[in-house]
């Protein structure tokens, strides 16, 4: 059935394995289960501290334990089958909604421990899925993926919010927060099993983090590539809770809430169909360009008076923009790291470079905003926060748009590597 699925969604053209699409699968419903739960742990955050500064300590712990991850992924996938490493990204995702249940009302007290579990589980998990990505994929299938992949998302965008809105408005107090956190136990556990009908993929060779970092000042593209990540964390970072918080506190509503969520994926949904099926390779820094500035004229929407209605044309806009960045970045990114030096030996440490510099970005935006809070107060600080980061991806273009689709590489054989063996050469 859920071959069948695939074959009627995916373009004719297309020839994809069956790992492709368990890929697929597994990014779908971990983006069912962070769809329903993710959007209301920073409300469920809020409503025990009523604090901006607790959840921002919260979304830092975050970001500063996901490297850590990464790091540590980067050295099992070397040693063992990425596929377990996945599953084990999956369990600590599980375990930190585990700790949310168990914290229960007493939530505000275990900030530090959530925000770590949290940490962990996304990088554990998404250096397992990103090298699953850059080997189940090739230059030609890497647009359909992530657009696809992004596809599912916003479909579980759109289902997610909207579902735990209801649940939450039936159910009094915190039992329907504690429903819709017990559901996404089970699609992570749903994705553990789904992960056992991967093949085996080992990944011999050393782990080589420092050669990859070094990389940077030899390897223009590479280093390109490595800023456009930074400035895309640095607004991913505060915005990812700060208008969660926006329509909530303009609504005091968790259905509304839901409600705009499910509008906004509906538009990403959308989007990301038409982007991922029809863009062509020549039109990614143009497309990468248009979505930028859409993000960045968004953001005067919301700046003069954040009311319901200015957000969801906030939402609308920045969900139609959101793909045209994305789908282009993303495969941009993997046909820069398939071309690297030596990448097929040491792509697990590409990608964890990569995550570094994302969640350097992140971590600069939060650490910035609880400054900007602490000098001009909340209300003031938040807005030179938006204004001030919300022009990331402006940056980031402006860090890819000279990125050619053969540049940035010398020939394998220009590099002095004879201490290596010949399986470690790239391919």
């Amino acid at each position: 059935m859920v071959s069948a699925i695939f074959k009627r969604l995916l373009p004719e053209n297309v020839e994809v394995t069956n790992d492709f699409k368990l890929l697929l699968l597994i990014g779908g419903l971990y983006s069912l289960s962070t769809a329903l739960s993710n959007t209301f742990v920073n409300v469920y955050i809020w409503k025990q501290s009523g604090s901006i500064t607790a959840i921002a300590f919260y979304q830092l712990a975050t970001v500063l334990f996901s490297p850590l991850a990464f790091f540590y992924a980067g050295r099992m996938v070397k040693r063992m089958d990425r596929t377990i490493v996945l599953r084990v990204g999956i369990v600590l995702l599980a375990l930190f909604y585990f700790a949310v249940l168990f914290a229960g009302t007493s939530v505000e007290d275990f900030l530090f421990l959530l925000g770590l579990l949290l940490g962990l589980g996304f990088g554990v998990y998404w250096l397992a899925f990103n090298v699953l990505t850059f080997e189940i994929t090739s230059p030609e299938t890497r647009d359909v993926f992530n657009g696809y992949l992004g596809l599912f998302t916003s479909f579980a965008g759109m289902i997610g919010p909207i579902t735990a809105g209801i649940i939450i408005a039936w159910f009094p107090g915190y039992s329907g927060y504690q429903s819709i956190f017990t559901v996404s136990l089970l699609f992570f556990a749903a994705a553990v099993i789904v992960s056992f009908k991967f093949k085996k993929r080992s990944s011999a060779g050393i782990f080589r983090i420092s050669k990859v970092w070094q990389r940077r000042h030899e390897d223009l593209d590479w280093r390109r590539i490595l800023y456009a990540h930074f400035f895309q964390g640095s607004r991913e970072g505060v915005f990812t809770f700060l208008i969660i918080l926006w329509v909530y506190t303009a609504t005091q509503s968790e259905l509304a809430l839901g409600t705009y969520g499910l509008i906004t994926s509906a538009i990403s949904f959308c989007c990301y169909f038409a982007v991922g099926r029809f863009l062509p390779v020549r039109m990614r820094r143009r497309s990468i360009f248009i979505g930028s500035l859409l993000l960045y004229v968004a953001i005067f929407f919301i700046v003069p008076d954040p009311t319901y209605a200015r957000l969801l044309m906030y939402g609308i806009l920045i969900s139609a923009a959101y793909p045209l960045i994305f789908v282009p970045f993303v495969s941009m990114t993997y046909d820069i790291i398939g071309k690297a030096y030596k990448a097929a030996s040491m792509r697990v440490e590409y990608l964890i470079v990569r995550e570094w510099f994302v969640n350097g970005g992140r971590a600069v935006s939060i650490v910035c905003f609880l400054i900007f809070i602490r000098v001009l107060g909340d209300k003031q600080g938040i807005l030179f926060t938006l204004l001030v980061f919300g022009a990331g991806h402006l940056f980031l273009y402006m860090a890819i748009r000279h990125i050619t689709p053969h540049g940035g590489k010398l020939p394998d054989d220009e590099y002095s590597s004879k201490s290596l063996g010949d399986q470690e050469r790239q391919t």
